[in-house]
C-alpha cells in the first residue's frame, strides 16, 4: 500500500503532534568553531534569533524574556522541546510506517570566566525517545531491508542522556575543548544541513553520509577544535564505542578499561569563522577499534564535504566518503544537494540525491549498489512552532528481495517552550 492504515483516532493524535514545530537554525547564521546545527550552543544562539516566521509570532516572549534575565543573572540557561515524526511506506517487505516523538530538555551554566573569551561551562541535554507504531523511524530503514537509517533520533529508547560534559574556550576563544558526555553528530562532519529535527533526516545527508562508523550519540570522551587562521581550522575526538545512552556512566568506566575508541581529525576551510559550516571545505579522517563484545572489526575512512551560500538563498553541498571495515553502513557513499531559502530568512526547502555501496564486511558480498533521494520543505509558522512535510525515494534496497524502490511519505513537527 502507498501509505499505512493507521487507525482514525490514533492518525488524528499524531497529525496533531506532528503540527508542532521550531526551527533550529536558518542556513546562512554563524556557527561556533566546534558546534553543529544540532548542538546544545547553537540551539540557544537560534533561541535568541529575532523572529523571522509567517506570522511574526513569538507566542512565548515573555516567557523567553525571563529566560535570557535568567541567563545574564546567573550563566545558567535551559530549553525545552518537543519533535514528532511520522511517515508511511508502500514497501511490502517489513514495516509500512513508522512514528516516533522526543522530549528534550537542554542547556548550559557558564561556570568560569563568564563574559569573556574564555569561558567555561557545562552543557547538559536530557531527552525521551518514544516510538508511536510498532517500527521507530530509526530502525525502520533496515526492517525495510535498506542499508541506511532514517530519522536516526526518532527511536524507543525513551529516557537517555545525551550530553553532560565540560566546555573550554581558550587562546582568546581561538579553541575549544570539550570533556564528558558528547554526541558525534554535533562536530564530526558538520555541514549546515546535518540536522535531523530541521533538515535532511536521512542519514545518508547528513554525519558521515552513512558511511562513517559512529559511535552512540550519547557516549564519553573528549574533543577539541582550533582556528589555526580565520579561515583554517582543525578539530578532532576521541570517544568510547561502546556507550548505552540509557545508561550512560557505564561509558565512562568503558573508556577507561576497553580502550575501544572512535577518533577522528578533521581539517577545514572556510570564507570566515562566522560563515564557518555553510562556506566550507573540509576533509574528515576517522578510525575505530575493534569491539569484541559487538565482534564488530577495527576501520578508517576518510570523508569529504563542500558547501557554499550563494546569495544569501542556494546552499549547494557535495559530500562523499569511504571507509575499510570498521562496522560502517556503506562502503562508499556520494551524496549532492542543495538546501534554498525561497523566503529569505524563513522557510527552506531541501533537496538532494545520495549513491550508496553497502559495506561487505557489515552485510555480506555481492550487494547491489542504492541510491536515495529525499525532498522536504520547512515551513516556519510562528517563531515556536514549524511544520516540515518529507518525502524519500529510495531505490534498489540491498537487503529487500520484495522491493524495487520505497516511497515514504511523512511530515515533521517541532515546537519550543
Amino acid at each position: 500500500m502507498w501509505m499505512s492504515r493507521v487507525e482514525g483516532k490514533r492518525a488524528g493524535v499524531l497529525l496533531g503532534i506532528c503540527l508542532l514545530a521550531i526551527a533550529n537554525e536558518q542556513v546562512a547564521d554563524a556557527r561556533p568553531s566546534l558546534g553543529g546545527p544540532g548542538s546544545v550552543e547553537a540551539l540557544e544562539a537560534d533561541d535568541a534569533r529575532p523572529d523571522q516566521s509567517h506570522t511574526g509570532k513569538d507566542l512565548l516572549k515573555e516567557w523567553k524574556d525571563y529566560k535570557t534575565s535568567l541567563k545574564d543573572r546567573t550563566g545558567f540557561s535551559w530549553s525545552t522541546d518537543y519533535t514528532a515524526y511520522y511517515f508511511g511506506s508502500s514497501g511490502d517487505f517489513g514495516p509500512n510506517e513508522a512514528g516516533s516523538g522526543i522530549f528534550r530538555l537542554y542547556g548550559s551554566w557558564d561556570l568560569v570566566g563568564r563574559g569573556t573569551e574564555n569561558q567555561g561551562g557545562l552543557v547538559y541535554k536530557v531527552e525521551h525517545r518514544h516510538r508511536y507504531s510498532e517500527s521507530s523511524p530509526s530502525s525502520y530503514s533496515l526492517d525495510a531491508g535498506n542499508v541506511g537509517v532514517v530519522g536516526g533520533p526518532f527511536s524507543n529508547n525513551n529516557l537517555r542522556l545525551t550530553n553532560l560534559y565540560w566546555k573550554q574556550k581558550f587562546c582568546d576563544g581561538q579553541g575549544t575543548f570539550l570533556f564528558g558526555y558528547l554526541d558525534a553528530t554535533d562536530f564530526v562532519d558538520v555541514y549546515a544541513l546535518a540536522n535531523p529535527w530541521t533538515a535532511f533526516t536521512n542519514l545518508a545527508f547528513s554525519t558521515g553520509s552513512s558511511s562513517i562508523a559512529l559511535p552512540n550519540d550519547a557516549t564519553f570522551g573528549l574533543a577539541a577544535g582550533y582556528w589555526l587562521s580565520d579561515q583554517v581550522y582543525v578539530l578532532g575526538s576521541m570517544t568510547d564505542l561502546n556507550a548505552d545512552p540509557t545508561d550512560p556512566f557505564q561509558s565512562t568506566e568503558y573508556f577507561f578499561t576497553e580502550h575501544e575508541y572512535f577518533k577522528s581529525i578533521e581539517f577545514g576551510w572556510t570564507t570566515s569563522q562566522d560563515r564557518s559550516y555553510v562556506n566550507n571545505v573540509h576533509l574528515t579522517f576517522w578510525h575505530v577499534d575493534d569491539v569484541e563484545a559487538a565482534g564488530t572489526p577495527d576501520g578508517w575512512g576518510v570523508n569529504f564535504s563542500a558547501s557554499y551560500w550563494i546569495n544569501d538563498c542556494w546552499m549547494p553541498f557535495f559530500r562523499a566518503g569511504y571507509t575499510e571495515d570498521g562496522g560502517s553502513l556503506l562502503e562508499a557513499s556520494v551524496s549532492a544537494g542543495v538546501g534554498v531559502n525561497p523566503i529569505r530568512g524563513n522557510d527552506l526547502l531541501g533537496i538532494a540525491v545520495n549513491w550508496g555501496k553497502p559495506n561487505e564486511d557489515t552485510f555480506g558480498p555481492d550487494l547491489d549498489d542504492q541510491y536515495a533521494i529525499e525532498i522536504f520543505y520547512r515551513y516556519q509558522l510562528t517563531e515556536n512552532i514549524a511544520i516540515t512535510p518529507d518525502i524519500q525515494w529510495l531505490i534498489d534496497p540491498a537487503l529487500n528481495p520484495e522491493d524495487d524502490s520505497l516511497f515514504l511519505a511523512g511530515v515533521r513537527g517541532r515546537i519550543s517552550f
